[in-house]
């Protein structure tokens, strides 16, 4: 999940069975609608038609459609609109909604999870979506962990999940070894979307290729990785999340995906109306927007929740940013606000914290991450680092150079190398072949080194920064101190072992603070999605992963 620096890409609930549960404390989400809805809405919706989507290249690291396995973004919008999950999580509100439960409970020591299921499902090959059914997902689930030696991006949202037990047809049990209030949330993401328990007799491989069986809107008709991806209306689907308008059928006959390596090509198919939706993987460009306006299809935008684009810093014994006063000169020493304007935009939105700002329990930290030159001046000073003929900083006849590790250079890198050369460091761009980064990671050998997740709940940073769960330990080792590691998973553990929603947001909102006080977490730039919206497109919105939702998707003739 390491990134290229232009944008490359919990709660407890009442022990008695409820509708909803209780809203995820979202402060604040898109940059258009928060809900993510605002392209050509208004209208009655028109049977028929195929929309036409443009992605960025599904290269040979992400041709994956299996729910349970992929993490690339752009099959996680497909998978939305062809798996349904238990439940769906408003993308205003954070609140989780009924889907395939139309209720839950949770016991009081977080153990058990039970859902009663919306009777009359069915998968597309007819079989019933039942209490056996979900059974037979999370065996597979935790099959799949075991056959994937926990590689499958949805091992980190079943931490603690032992197994299900069917009471009824219309009621299944889950039970845990510890306490996960992060497992409601992840009942509503893609990544444990149901499909039919016969799907999981194939190979992982094999469902990677879409060889799987879902109840959504649409199933999958063809998959040919890096050229199409087509899925088709579903007849009979009668079952829509609570947050659809449209719960029946779909209205479009057909969807085509198609993937596009160059921005400004997926652009001008837009502007050309070749395609109804770009969707790029990096921000538009100025220029791409204001060509898009112009043709009066519209921009869309919402961030994506879960860990911003974020340098880590190696803290490791000898090197310099083992030192506190450097790591907090370094915060001083980047100009978020004008890396946003310069990198994407005058209307970019800033960072705000280690997370963005649609994750539930955001908490801004905008005043400790404010840009002054002069403090960071002073904190280099106090530390000893002082400045040379070059300008640049020395201390005991070592120049005060980080290293930080990147995979291509962009004018963002090099952005960020200027700013912090203004106070005297050397920011050394050290380009580095992903399959080349685990060892240098491993090995201590740079000073900084950028990674992110997507998910809508603050636990994903458990990921990263926890080395007991971490996919790269080393960068979570070399990422804080002992000291500061106990705090961090002792605020995790606060967190997520709790049914108690009041202790989850504190818990939650001190850990916030904690990362940036500790110099853990360096946030650069919010992750914000884009999508190019024919004016044809009605209905488009958001999810709360801001991945595309189409039930209520229809275009005009």
């Amino acid at each position: 999940m390491s990134f290229r620096r232009s944008l490359s890409a919990r709660r407890g609930v009442a022990a008695v069975a409820v509708t909803v549960a209780a809203t995820l404390g979202l402060s604040a989400c898109s940059s258009s609608d928060p809900g993510g809805s605002s392209a050509g809405d208004g209208g009655t919706p028109v049977a028929g038609g195929t929309l036409k989507v443009a992605f960025w290249p599904d290269n040979a690291a992400f041709t994956c459609v299996d729910p349970f396995q992929t993490y690339w973004i752009e099959h996680r919008t497909v998978i939305r609109n062809l798996a349904d999950s238990l439940t769906d999580q408003d993308p205003k509100t954070g609140e989780i909604k009924p889907w395939l439960a139309d209720s839950w409970k949770v016991s009081p020591d977080g153990l058990t999870y039970t859902f009663s299921l919306k009777q009359g499902v069915t998968f597309s090959d007819g079989s019933p979506v039942d209490a056996a059914a979900i059974k037979g997902n999370v065996d597979g689930w935790l099959d799949t962990v075991k056959a994937t030696n926990g590689a499958a991006f949805g091992s980190s949202y079943v931490l603690g999940l032992k197994g299900a037990k069917v009471i009824d047809p219309k009621t299944v049990e889950l039970d845990f070894s510890q306490p996960n209030s992060s497992f409601l949330q992840a009942t509503s993401t893609t990544n444990l979307a149901i499909i039919s328990p016969d799907s999981y007799a194939k190979t992982p491989a094999q469902r990677c290729a879409g060889d799987f069986t879902a109840s959504g809107a649409f199933t999958l008709d063809s998959y040919k990785p890096n050229e199409l991806l087509k899925i088709v209306k579903r007849p009979g689907y009668a079952w829509g999340s609570a947050l659809s308008k449209n719960t029946g059928e779909a209205h479009l006959d057909a969807v085509e995906f198609t993937y596009v390596a160059e921005d400004s090509v997926r652009t001008g198919n837009l502007v050309s109306k070749a395609i109804d939706i770009a969707w790029p993987r990096n921000p538009f460009t100025v220029e791409d927007r204001e060509l898009i306006e112009r043709s009066d299809a519209t921009v869309e935008q919402r961030s994506l929740p879960g860990v911003a684009l974020t340098l880590f810093p190696n803290v490791s014994s000898g090197r310099i940013l083992s030192d506190p006063a450097v790591r907090k000169a370094l915060y001083k020493a980047i100009d978020l606000e004008s890396y946003a304007s310069t990198a994407y935009g005058k209307d970019y939105p800033v960072v705000g914290g280690p997370f963005d700002e649609t994750t539930p329990y955001f908490a801004a930290q905008k005043d400790k991450l404010a840009f002054d030159r002069d403090e960071a001046e002073q904190l280099l000073d106090s530390a000893g680092w002082t400045r040379t003929g070059n300008g640049y900083r020395t201390k005991d006849g070592k120049r005060l150079t980080l290293v930080d590790q990147i995979q291509v250079l962009t004018p963002g890198d090099e952005l960020l190398q200027d700013q912090l050369k203004q106070v005297g460091i050397d920011l050394k761009l050290d380009v580095v072949p992903a399959a080349e980064r685990p060892a240098k990671i491993a090995n201590g050998d740079y000073d900084l080194s950028g990674t992110y997740f997507t998910r809508a709940d603050p636990g994903a940073l458990q990921f990263i920064l926890d080395p007991d769960l971490a996919n790269s330990k080393a960068l979570a080792t070399n990422a804080s101190t002992p000291e500061t590691l106990a705090k961090i998973k002792a605020l995790f553990a606060q967190a997520i072992q709790t049914t108690d929603e009041a202790e989850s947001k504190k818990a939650y909102t001190e850990l916030q603070a904690l990362l940036i006080d500790e110099g853990v977490t360096y946030p650069i730039a919010e992750r914000v999605q884009f999508a190019g919206v024919s004016k044809a497109v009605h209905g488009f919105s958001f999810t709360s992963e801001s991945f595309l939702k189409l039930n209520d998707v229809w275009k005009s003739k």
